[in-house]
């Protein structure tokens, strides 16, 4: 018997991916857009898991665990391509209805760059594949009959110096998901077929109580826009668990593996939702894991945890964002565009969970951004400023804080030698 096959629980999880490929994506739609998201963004690798120090010309082998039909995949091999980092992106899961969908939507871009892979993660060990510079496994390990297990997997063919970018469920922002399940557990047991449970799921949607939290509940709408496939997989799963940030940690340090990242990293700072100094003070004191655990109970609607992470053995070394030689990057808003949303206090403010965030930067932060362009060091940066008549000192200051504030919140990162 395959690893993949381990319960009862894990046939019906497999049947529902079969039935209800997810994420549900219309192959006809690269066309019009490319998805992009956290983890495995090709500028977040880049800067969050090797520090900017990984050349461009040296070939980048990844593996997507679970790629179902195919997001990250595709985003990764696009990017890839545009940027002309050489490599392979393999796409690895055991639907293969979700394998039909990801193929065609490669297909439509002309991607010649992503190996298929019909199998679980579960079998990795052994299975000759690899090693693997880079892991992503998104939305897999919380539905797992052993998450640890699934790790131990994706380590054996992680490649030395190597990182995974993991996303998992969070509680508190998935208030009411659970209590959904439990009713429609009651109300359709997952014995009965699942065309007959997914009746039983649009019928209490249809009429669920003005009280029940998943009515109230803003942080995702996988059942409200994301048609059967995402219905089914939200209220429908037959296994999946949250992880709190002290959980999530637990796990990593079970496994060998130690943070490079949270995204983004602004959330899981406790002074972001705290204006009183005193708390301030009394939270910077706190040991990382406890600060970003207390960021994530005063938030208190994060649905996800996504983390970039290394072996505890292997610490990420990283390019000085302050030196000359750095290369900034800005991760998909251009600069003219981030210079233009500056408010005239010259705050810029960001949605993190639907939560309004103003950030402070220099009135020099505007210039800067507008000269940022993916190629030019801080030094070309620092020049251009000077013929324009702003001192070395002054520009050294602005870089400073516009680095520490926008990389905080992942739009502004530093670009691998070429």
């Amino acid at each position: 018997m395959s690893a993949s096959n381990t319960d009862a629980t894990d046939s019906r999880l497999a049947a529902q991916y079969e039935a209800f490929p997810y994420p549900q994506r219309d192959p006809r739609d690269e066309k019009k857009r490319l998805i992009v998201g956290s983890p495995s963004h090709l500028r977040e690798i880049d800067w969050w898991v090797f520090g900017a120090r990984r050349p461009r010309s040296r070939p980048l082998n990844v593996l997507v665990a679970g790629g179902g039909t195919g997001d990250a995949t595709i985003m990764l091999a696009a990017q890839m391509a545009a940027l002309g980092q050489p490599g392979r992106v393999t796409w690895l899961d055991r639907s293969g209805a979700a394998e039909a969908i990801a193929r065609a939507r490669a297909e439509a871009r002309g991607l010649t760059n992503i190996v298929w892979e019909h199998r679980s993660l579960l079998d990795l060990p052994g299975s000759g594949l690899g090693p693997f510079d880079y892991i992503d496994c998104c939305g897999v390990l919380h539905h797992l009959p052993d998450p640890a297990a699934g790790l131990s997997a994706l380590l054996s063919v992680l490649a030395p110096g190597g990182g995974l970018g993991l996303m998992v469920y969070a509680p508190h922002g998935r208030t009411g998901v659970y209590m959904v399940q439990d009713a429609l557990r009651l109300l359709a047991p997952p014995d009965r077929p699942l065309a007959e449970r997914l009746d039983a799921a649009r019928r209490v949607m249809r009429a669920l109580p003005e009280s029940n939290w998943l009515r109230l509940n803003r942080n995702f709408a996988d059942h409200l826009t994301g048609g059967d496939a995402g219905l089914t997989d939200l209220l429908l799963n037959p296994r999946d668990r949250a992880y709190t940030i002290p959980e999530l940690f637990a796990l990593l340090a079970g496994a060998g593996l130690a943070p490079t990242a949270l995204m983004e990293p602004l959330r899981y700072d406790p002074a972001t939702y705290l204006a009183d100094p005193r708390l301030r003070a009394r939270a910077a004191a706190l040991p990382p894991a406890e600060r970003a655990a207390l960021a994530e109970a005063l938030m208190a609607n994060m649905s996800t945890h996504v983390v970039y992470c290394r072996r505890a053995g292997e610490p990420r070394e990283s390019v000085d964002a302050l030196d000359d030689a750095a290369v900034p990057v800005l991760r998909e808003t251009p600069g003219e565009n981030l210079a233009a949303g500056l408010r005239p206090d010259g705050a810029l403010t960001f949605l993190i969970d639907g939560l309004r965030v103003p950030l402070a930067l220099p009135a020099l932060a505007a210039p800067i951004l507008k000269a940022i362009d993916g190629t030019r060091t801080v030094g070309a940066l620092a020049a251009l400023l000077a013929e324009r008549g702003t001192p070395d000192p002054a520009f050294r200051r602005a870089w400073r804080e516009t680095w520490e504030k926008l990389s905080a919140i992942n739009r502004l990162l530093l670009a691998p030698p070429a």
